[in-house]
């Protein structure tokens, strides 16, 4: 028999919103009851050189600014996660980016407010998330 049991990683940066209203706590919950696995986490400021790369698909965007502003307003956590599949799974965990679309239940949903201030990054694929976990953290840094 063949497993289906795929472990994958995934970037999570709870954003300015999060740490904000102290929702930390309670998202990071969210992804434990789920079953996934910390394997790196660290508090930073995020710089314009780091929000530049992790934007550029829209740092030539006339909105860019907004969102570097905000990103860079105050210190972030960020998280490797482990776990099966964790990339669509912290993806319907979330709901849509956009808060005001996410339905209740889902971690945008409940504590997101619009398409910007809405809790949580979460990679959007697989090679993103090896793409992402290594803009953010040295490969030292994560621990499984």
């Amino acid at each position: 028999m063949v497993s289906t049991f795929y472990m994958q990683k995934t970037l999570i940066i709870f954003k300015p919103d999060c740490m904000e209203k102290r929702l930390v706590g309670t998202v990071l919950q969210r992804f434990e009851a789920a079953g996934f696995e910390i394997v790196g986490a660290k508090l930073t400021r995020l710089t314009s050189a780091q929000l530049r790369e992790h934007y550029a698909h829209v740092a030539d965007k006339p909105f860019y600014p907004e969102i570097e502003g905000f990103m860079s307003s105050r210190p972030v956590l960020v998280m490797a996660l482990k776990g099966d599949n964790i990339v669509a799974r912290v993806r319907d965990l979330l709901g849509p980016t956009d808060s005001r679309k996410a339905a209740k239940g889902t971690i945008r949903g409940d504590f997101g407010t619009e398409m910007m201030k809405n809790v949580v990054h979460a990679s959007d694929s697989e090679e993103n998330g090896r793409i992402e976990i290594a803009r953010f953290f040295k490969p030292e840094e994560i621990l499984g």
